[in-house]
């Protein structure tokens, strides 16, 4: 049994310097090699992987280790990257692999027509990813120090209690206004709009509670444009951190809804 597997990253177009072999100084996962590998109209970017890290069984394990989900995810998003500053990419989801390169050419084929539509749709856009804070005050830890010396403690907590509660209701109150003017005035560039699930935990970085974690696909020559009116839409709202990131490739609009192959499974013989 062969003990690499074929894992693609992306699905483009072929170019005078994305054709057929290696693509020099681009590295993947595992710290391989990135390749092209071509059938027909299309190509996927691919890289050899040990099946004993990759294979079916390996990744239900593999996946739930936080550290080398980071690893392969940062690798792999570098790949991406890498191509979409040459050209028009549809990437594929995280671990995305098969059991060599004829099936990689194989799904290509199949799935010629739904790959070429995808390619046109995203052909001059980029993604924005644009985070909405609600920064909302700390639970009160110990008296202010003007309740130090109240004769009631206990109403005094209570007190310093419903002031928190209104300024959380406060902030998020703003947090879902400052959604609301971004898709309003972002939305007039942008040409589709992904709603993520908020992050929380380890995900979530910075101060503030994530109200929204959206995905814009803009044009790419409205991009600054499309960052001033995000900027503008909420500079007079108190209590709200907006972040904005990008460009990236679009990975939030390369959801395929007739996939040739399942992503994330080792294609068969």
């Amino acid at each position: 049994m062969n003990e690499e597997l074929s894992y693609a990253y992306a699905v483009v177009r072929p170019t005078p310097d994305l054709a057929e072999g290696p693509v020099p100084g681009v590295t993947g996962v595992a710290s391989g090699a990135v390749r092209v590998v071509g059938a027909g109209a299309l190509a996927a970017a691919v890289g050899s992987v040990p099946r004993s890290d990759f294979s079916e069984a390996a990744l239900k394990v593999r996946l739930e280790d936080l550290d080398w989900l980071e690893r392969v995810a940062r690798a792999h998003h570098g790949v991406v990257e890498a191509l979409a500053a040459r050209t028009t990419v549809l990437p594929l989801r995280l671990a995305t692999v098969y059991v060599d390169d004829d099936r990689v050419r194989d799904v290509l084929r199949r799935g010629e027509e739904t790959f070429t539509r995808m390619l046109d749709r995203l052909t001059g856009h980029v993604e924005w990813g644009v985070k909405v804070y609600a920064e909302v005050p700390r639970a009160p830890a110990a008296p202010a120090a003007d309740d130090a010396g109240a004769s009631d403690p206990g109403r005094a907590y209570l007190r310093r209690r419903r002031q928190q509660r209104e300024e959380r209701g406060t902030a998020w109150s703003e947090a879902a206004e400052a959604v609301r003017r971004i898709e309003a005035e972002a939305g007039e560039i942008a040409v589709r709009l992904a709603r993520h699930r908020p992050q929380q935990g380890r995900l979530a970085v910075g101060t503030g509670e994530n109200v929204a974690n959206d995905a814009y696909l803009v044009p790419g020559e409205r991009s600054e444009e499309f960052r001033d009116r995000v900027r503008r839409s909420t500079r007079d709202l108190r209590g709200v951190r907006v972040e904005i990131t990008g460009p990236w490739a679009p990975y939030s609009f390369a959801v395929l809804t007739e996939e040739p192959e399942a992503p994330g499974e080792v294609g068969g013989p």
